[in-house]
C-alpha cells in the first residue's frame, strides 16, 4: 500500500500527467518535479518578496539553464493546469495528490501524505469557532510544523469557508517543513487559495520558527522563509506594522541590544505593487491570478 500510487483524477491532473511525461526523460522524474515545484514557487515569491527575489531569482536561472525552451513552455502550462485545477475545486490535496500519483513520494523519509479527508476531520476539530477565536483576538494563527504539502492547511482554509469565515483578512497560516520541495508545494497550495501567511523550510525539531513577535507576524528569517502574495496585502501589512511599533515600544534594555531594526528587513519586506492586481469575486475572497 505504501507504494500504490494514487489514481490521477480530475481534468487537470490528467493533463499534467501527460505534460510530466513528456519531459521526464532527461533528468530523474523526481528531479523534474523538484525543479518544477521550485521555479513555479520562485515566480510567485518574486512578484511580492523584494527581499529574497534576486537571490532567488539566480537559483531560479540557475535550474531554469538545465532545460530547453520547449521544456521550459511545458512547465508553463503545467503551472497553468495547477491553478485551472485548484480553481476548479480548492477543497483538495491537489498536489499532494499528484505528488502521489506521479509515485514520487520518498518512503524512506516516511514522506507519506495524510488522506485529505483525514485532514478535513482534523480541521473541523481543530477549531470549532473561528469567528469566536477572531472576535477574541482580532485574528486567528494555525500552524503546522510538518506541513508537507500543505494539505492539513488547505483543508482548515476550508473550513474557515464553511463556518461562512473570509480567511484572508483573519487567519495567519504558518507552515515548515525539513524537505525543499513538499514545502515549495505547500507555498503554492497558500499562495494559490490567497492564504495569508509564510512557509519555513528547516527541521522543526532542530530549528522550529520562531518569530520576534508573540502573534507570529514578523518570522525570524535566514532566508528560508517562504511569503505567501497574501501577506503583502494592506492589512497583513498593517498588522505588521503594529506588531514592529508594539515590539520596540515594550522591548526592555537586554532586548535592545540584541533586537536592531535590520532584523525586521526580511520580516516585514517592502510591499510591492503587484498587491493592486487583487481582485474580489462574489464571495468576497480575493484572487493573486
Amino acid at each position: 500500500m505504501a507504494n500504490a500510487a494514487r489514481l490521477v483524477r480530475g481534468e487537470s491532473q490528467k493533463e499534467i500527467a501527460k505534460l510530466f511525461d513528456s519531459v521526464a526523460g532527461k533528468y530523474p522524474r523526481y528531479t523534474v518535479w523538484q525543479d518544477f515545484m521550485f521555479m513555479a514557487a520562485t515566480s510567485i515569491s518574486n512578484a511580492v518578496d523584494l527581499v529574497h527575489q534576486e537571490e532567488r531569482e539566480k537559483m531560479y536561472l540557475q535550474v531554469a539553464d538545465k532545460y530547453t525552451s520547449a521544456e521550459l513552455k511545458v512547465f508553463a502550462q503545467i503551472f497553468n493546469e495547477v491553478v485551472n485545477g485548484m480553481e476548479r475545486n480548492p477543497d483538495q490535496d491537489f498536489l499532494g495528490d499528484m505528488y502521489m500519483s506521479l509515485e514520487l513520494g520518498n518512503s524512506h523519509v516516511g514522506q507519506f501524505f495524510t488522506p485529505y479527508s483525514v485532514c478535513r476531520a482534523m480541521a473541523a476539530m481543530a477549531e470549532p469557532d473561528v469567528s469566536g477565536r477572531i472576535e477574541r483576538e482580532h485574528f486567528a494563527s494555525v500552524c503546522d510544523p510538518a506541513c508537507g504539502a500543505g494539505a492539513l492547511l488547505v483543508a482548515f482554509a476550508n473550513e474557515c469557508l464553511k463556518q461562512k469565515v473570509n480567511y484572508q483578512p483573519n487567519v495567519l497560516f504558518v507552515a515548515q517543513d525539513l524537505d525543499m520541495t513538499v514545502a515549495c508545494m505547500c507555498y503554492i497550495h497558500l499562495s494559490l487559495l490567497g492564504c495569508a501567511g509564510y512557509v519555513v523550510v528547516g527541521d522543526t525539531l532542530y530549528s522550529p520558527s520562531t518569530s520576534y513577535d508573540k502573534r507570529g507576524l514578523l518570522p525570524v528569517d535566514n532566508g528560508n522563509v517562504w511569503y505567501t502574495p497574501m501577506y503583502f496585502s494592506p492589512i497583513w501589512h498593517g498588522r505588521k506594522i503594529c506588531a514592529r511599533m508594539d515590539l520596540f515600544a515594550h522591548r526592555n534594555a537586554a532586548e535592545s541590544q540584541h533586537i536592531k531594526p535590520e532584523h525586521f528587513e526580511n520580516a516585514a519586506p517592502t510591499v510591492s505593487k503587484t498587491t493592486q492586481h487583487f481582485e474580489a469575486d462574489a464571495a468576497g475572497q480575493l484572487s493573486f491570478f
